[in-house]
């Protein structure tokens, strides 16, 4: 799977631009604030419509525009297409495959996939778990359709259940539809958690083989799938013992969520436990440590993607050259062999030639070949 061409309008700093990509290595350089990343991030938006920087389509926008568009020209073992985001500060975004409109974002699961790896990831390991979470999210939804919908709706009904926790107080009926969104709640959640627990359980064998290979010291890397405290292996359990077992969870504790005002069970606090030898990484892991588990997780997602899709997702690396030491930069450039490659790097000269790749230099939201 390859990008082949990208062409932009008013996305970030780039008014307009069109750019083809060699189908093997590019390497992407230029000085600091020049767009590097901001054309990493339009590769990555073709994939979900959704950005690995922001929450917000506005953000993306030239500041000076109400309107933009991404187009990519994409390339796979089995047919080419064409991907057209259309973005407004106006109105919701409008996405099109092969001149076809798609009723959603999560419609473009399957049809071009790539896998990020920047230096924010290192927070996989040190940071919180909506870090980890977000991770799964984004990973899960560039293969499952169905995953983008129910994460989106389970949102959408916590932000409502949570409101109305927050502010019965003002008005006492809101609490006669608590149950409901609690039910709903948990109808989206047991979905969710068999989705996230199915993979993780491919991750964790993918990180592990991983991490072996590039520690070479025989260090153990271990992923575990965290989620309520009522359910101990949601692999083990259908969907509908996973929502029994939540609604019992809701009902218990539904006291306490009016009291605390917040909601309290669900799956909204998951999260992937992560040892190395046994010991908690966040806690004990080594700056050596942390870039090699961060590194084997991104390509454990990179290698799920590749096995179920049947094609290489396109690897984005953002200026993670630098934060590597040798042998891992080596680990990384020779396991992504036969895949389409994107690298941002300051130092090109020294990546082309260890790579072979093409050049592409930015200069002002302008691509020089």
């Amino acid at each position: 799977m390859i990008v082949q061409r990208l062409e932009l309008r008013n996305f970030r700093n780039y008014r307009e631009l069109g750019c083809d990509f060699d189908p093997q290595i590019n390497v992407i350089t230029g000085r600091n604030a020049q767009g590097k990343t901001n054309l990493l991030e339009a590769v990555y938006y073709l994939a979900g419509a959704r950005s690995f920087r922001t929450r917000s389509d506005r953000d993306i926008l030239h500041m000076a525009e109400t309107e933009g568009a991404v187009t990519g020209f994409i390339a796979s073992e089995v047919r080419e297409q064409r991907i057209d985001i259309y973005l407004s500060r106006r109105e919701r975004k409008k996405i099109f495959v092969g001149g076809v409109r798609m009723k959603s974002a999560s419609e473009l699961a399957g049809r071009f996939a790539c896998t990020l790896f920047c230096p924010d990831d290192l927070e996989l390991i040190k940071g919180g778990a909506a870090e980890r979470r977000r991770f799964m999210d984004l990973a899960i939804s560039q293969l499952r359709p169905k995953y983008a919908d129910l994460l989106t709706n389970f949102n959408r009904i916590y932000e409502q259940k949570t409101r109305i926790l927050r502010d019965y107080r003002d008005r006492q009926d809101m609490l006669d539809v608590l149950d409901e969104f609690s039910l709903n709640l948990a109808k989206y959640g047991s979905e969710l958690m068999r989705y996230r627990a199915s993979w993780c359980a491919r991750a964790a064998q993918a990180a592990g083989d991983i991490h072996g290979e590039i520690s070479g010291c025989g260090e153990k890397l271990r992923l575990d799938y965290r989620t309520v405290s009522a359910i101990e292996d949601p692999l083990e359990m259908s969907v509908r013992e996973i929502l029994d077992a939540l609604l019992r969870q809701q009902e218990r504790l539904r006291q306490a969520e009016i009291d605390a005002g917040q909601c309290l069970a669900g799956v909204q606090k998951d999260d992937i436990a992560i040892r190395i030898d046994g010991s908690e990484a966040s806690k004990y892991a080594s700056q050596g440590q942390i870039r090699t588990a961060a590194l084997s997780m991104k390509l454990a997602e990179w290698t799920i993607c590749r096995d179920e899709l049947g094609s290489s997702p396109v690897l984005l690396l953002d200026d993670v050259l630098s934060e590597l030491d040798a042998a891992r930069q080596d680990y990384v450039l020779n396991s992504i062999q036969g895949g389409q490659v994107l690298i941002t790097c300051c130092d090109e000269e020294e990546v082309s030639r260890r790579t072979g790749g093409s050049i592409l230099r930015i200069e002002g939201g302008r691509v020089r070949n």
